[in-house]
């Protein structure tokens, strides 16, 4: 089944590495098989990823639009998660941190970027922000 992407003007979207922009109208894409995609609104620049939340989506971000789950982006990922466990206070912050971690390993890189998002926002919540 064809994935329909709709994109606003000018709104960027990654697929497979490479970055396709839209024109000045609104149009889509039908994307008909297997990719990696990201949409603008969730690419996170490294110069942004101030907050340990931030740097683990930004590692494994990087591991999921290359599609390597081992070498330098691994230990990238790896020590991203254990900063992010070690300036974690609350306890299901840290299993949440965990349960990215298991789903890193088990390659699937794009649910642990949803895990990373939903953490990135609690994070906010509890810091204020």
């Amino acid at each position: 089944m064809p994935l329909k992407l709709s994109l606003k003007p000018n709104e960027a979207v990654i697929v497979n590495g490479a970055v396709l922009r839209n024109g000045e109208r609104r149009g889509s894409i039908l994307l008909e098989n297997q990719a990696r995609i990201l949409r603008q609104k969730d690419v996170i620049f490294p110069e942004d990823a101030t907050h340990y939340t931030e740097n683990l989506y930004f590692a494994v971000m990087q591991m999921y639009l290359t599609g390597k789950v081992d070498g330098v982006l691994y230990d990238y990922v790896t020590g991203a998660l254990t900063t992010a466990l070690a300036q974690s206070v609350e306890a299901e912050e840290k299993q949440q941190i965990l349960a990215i971690s298991r789903t890193c390993a088990a390659g699937e890189t794009y649910k642990a970027l949803s895990l990373c998002r939903r953490l990135m926002k609690q994070s906010k919540v509890q810091d204020g922000g």
